[in-house]
């Protein structure tokens, strides 16, 4: 992104979007409102909640796990920035990087005791935003799908990596309650 320099410092603010329209990556604007600002603005969101997770998380592989994820979500943002003609260019989430996912989980899920019933979140902190992130990852997934269905975006493996991320999101918080010394998570039955 291009910022004007005022007075030897850099201005923040462009003024391109008070129409309510944004640039796309390539050629074209859409409205604020619409699907691809939509997408790129709930993984952004999802980003900053791992951040947040990641800040507050006690093992040091949750937070190489969740800073390499975050770098990942970078890169999907430009794919679900940039118009179709385009996109391909910006393509870094592929079956490779799912995989990772799919074995980073499966390593944290062997130091684990999965729960047998649904988790009520919030028995530690790190735990705590890990959840929270993993919900808004997959608000993000729901937006991405319809993109994919929509014929807005053709590469599927957004949506898996999505889909994998909550999973590793999910036993992390597991694991992060685990070293918090919560023994039992607490569950959603009475």
């Amino acid at each position: 992104m291009h910022f004007p320099i005022i007075s030897g410092m850099a201005q923040l603010y462009t003024r391109m979007g008070d129409d309510g329209f944004t640039s796309l990556l390539g050629e074209g604007r859409v409205a604020k409102y619409t699907l691809q600002p939509e997408a790129y603005g709930t993984v952004d969101e999802a980003n900053a909640a791992m951040g947040i997770a990641r800040a507050a998380a006690q093992s040091p592989r949750t937070r190489e796990l969740l800073l390499a994820a975050q770098r990942d979500l970078y890169h999907m943002m430009a794919e679900l920035a940039a118009t179709q003609q385009v996109a391909h260019q910006f393509r870094k989430i592929d079956e490779k990087r799912v995989g990772w996912l799919e074995q980073s989980t499966d390593e944290i899920t062997a130091l684990i005791q999965l729960p047998k019933e649904f988790v009520v979140p919030g028995d530690s902190l790190p735990a705590a935003y890990l959840d929270l992130a993993r919900t808004i990852v997959r608000r993000a997934e729901r937006v991405v799908v319809r993109l994919l269905h929509d014929g807005i975006i053709e590469n599927v493996e957004l949506v898996r990596y999505l889909n994998r991320l909550s999973s590793l999101l999910f036993v992390l918080a597991l694991y992060e309650n685990a070293l918090a010394g919560v023994n039992q998570v607490t569950l959603a039955k009475q």
